[in-house]
């Protein structure tokens, strides 16, 4: 029979594989300002804000109403955030930027523009409290996230 137990003898097995593993994570960001790592942290926080509002929105938790007014205002705020930190050259692991966000700038400034006005009209329909305004509200951003997810967003690189 096998057995489970670890022995002495696979401890150093374990402690290289445990350090080869800890090696595979992403690399530091190390190019001028870090634009791919603070993209990221912005784009992360505004999931970190906007998910909660799906989840009141949706029915999975209670509608809590100043909860909800106070990720729409963070929400608006964290809109205007991350486009400074697409400079060009920015394309870089672990970034999943597709090149046309900087073949087609127009387009990619359009759909900023899009998303940034959904935040912020989703944050006016917030401050009436009335949750039958604010899901079509949140549905555009949430569609404004996608659309430009969709032509602008690659798959994951790592």
């Amino acid at each position: 029979m096998l057995s489970l137990k670890p022995t002495l003898r696979s401890a150093p097995l374990l402690i290289g594989a445990c350090l080869t593993l800890a090696g595979c994570g992403p690399k530091p960001d190390t190019h001028p300002g870090q634009p791919v790592t603070r993209r990221r942290a912005v784009l992360q926080e505004t999931l970190r804000t906007f998910e909660p509002m799906g989840i009141m929105v949706r029915g999975k938790s209670p509608y809590d109403a100043a909860r909800f007014q106070s990720l729409a205002d963070k929400l608006e705020a964290l809109s205007t955030q991350p486009w400074t930190f697409f400079p060009p050259g920015s394309t870089y692991s672990p970034s999943r930027a597709k090149p046309v966000v900087w073949q087609n700038p127009a387009k990619f400034k359009q759909a900023q523009e899009t998303y940034i006005k959904a935040a912020a009209h989703l944050d006016a329909v917030a401050k009436t409290g009335k949750l039958d305004l604010i899901r079509p509200a949140y549905l555009q951003v949430s569609d404004s996230c996608a659309a430009c997810h969709k032509a602008f967003r690659g798959p994951s690189v790592l």
